[in-house]
């Protein structure tokens, strides 16, 4: 049981954010289009209901999520809420707007994207955002992406870790410095960034996608417990692993962005089926879990519907037994060392 009220400080900086933020990936129109009026009511239920933490990026909807975030938040006082988005990438009008490909969002806006995480990249990337927010801050930023899924194992990759480690990261430290920006992160999709470019910089957080959620804790000892040494905090954007930990298993479920693989949907059936005999609402477990983490600060569940909003709300203020986790390292399901909320 969590009460979104709570604040939690990011590493050694000024910077405090709810443990319960709003994550816009959806509403750049991922998998579905999203009507206006349903985004907007989206964000005004996650408003409504005390969310005041929004992570956005440039990449979500090829600028959809930011514009559409910003012409919410610039009609609220700046002083009542936070908001982070994400630097790696600049926006462009495509050579030929009438053939130009958004995917793999199925909506979205026609941008082109460059990758680019030198000083210059970075600076652009922030000042293009603040743009589409008609904002004048923001309260962290976050190097996006910067993993081989994206960019190969080659020489491309190479290189913008070169970029980032030599120039990009001082536009980061010169932004914090002059109060432009409270703190700075990084945001990982795999075990494999976790590991071995996240600690390539000094940052004072990092954005973790998929590598610990309730059907993966593999990250545990490794990547998470050096979070922990390093002090640097932790914010997971993906607690429902892409999905299957809302639907449950099943032919429609999805896991890290794409279908659930086999070994996955088994293990989500067995937590499942260990949630229903003790009456726990799946989302719910998936949404306490990482915040009993020592190096997690927020959970940032997405939604593209006022009703998903409402649901993660009510998921995180109910109550959970102490007898579902144990049950769930009995059984093999749950890293038998994780932290639970019954014991931090």
């Amino acid at each position: 049981m969590v009460s979104i009220s709570e604040t939690r400080q990011v590493g050694p900086t000024g910077l405090d954010l709810p443990v319960f933020g709003f994550g816009s990936a959806h509403i750049g129109e991922l998998y579905a289009p999203v009507a206006e009026a349903d985004s907007r009511a989206t964000l005004q239920a996650a408003w409504d209901g005390g969310v005041r933490y929004y992570d956005t990026a440039p990449w979500y909807g090829r600028g959809l999520a930011e514009h559409r975030l910003g012409g919410f938040l610039r009609t609220r006082p700046r002083d009542e809420f936070l908001v982070t988005t994400k630097v790696g990438r600049t926006l462009h009008r495509p050579a030929d707007p009438r053939s130009f490909d958004r995917s793999p969002w199925i909506g979205g806006l026609n941008f082109e994207v460059r990758f680019d995480y030198s000083r210059d990249g970075i600076m652009r990337s922030y000042e293009q955002a603040l743009q589409r927010l008609a904002l004048d801050t923001v309260d962290a930023l976050i190097i996006h992406d910067l993993d081989a899924g994206f960019h190969g194992e080659g020489e491309t990759y190479l290189g913008h870790r070169r970029d980032l480690a030599e120039s990009g990261i001082k536009a980061l430290e010169e932004l914090k410095k002059t109060g432009d920006i409270k703190a700075f992160g990084m945001g990982i999709n795999t075990n494999e960034a976790f590991e071995t470019v996240a600690p390539e910089v000094d940052i004072d957080f990092l954005l973790v996608a998929m590598p610990y959620t309730l059907a993966d804790q593999a990250s545990l000892d490794r990547g998470m417990a050096d979070c922990v040494r390093r002090g640097v905090s932790v914010i997971i954007g993906a607690p429902f692993a892409s999905g299957i930990l809302v639907t449950g298993a099943g032919e429609k479920a999805t896991y890290a962005y794409g279908a659930a693989p086999t070994d996955v949907q088994d293990k989500v059936r067995g937590i499942g089926k260990v949630a229903r005999a003790h009456g726990v609402a799946l989302p719910a477990a998936a949404l306490q879990f990482p915040l009993a983490h020592p190096a997690v600060v927020s959970i940032i569940p997405g939604a593209a519907h006022p009703d998903q909003i409402r649901q993660n709300l009510g998921h995180v203020a109910t109550p959970i037994p102490t007898a579902f986790w144990s049950d769930l390292k009995a059984q093999g399901l749950l890293a038998e060392h994780a932290p639970t909320p019954d014991n931090g």
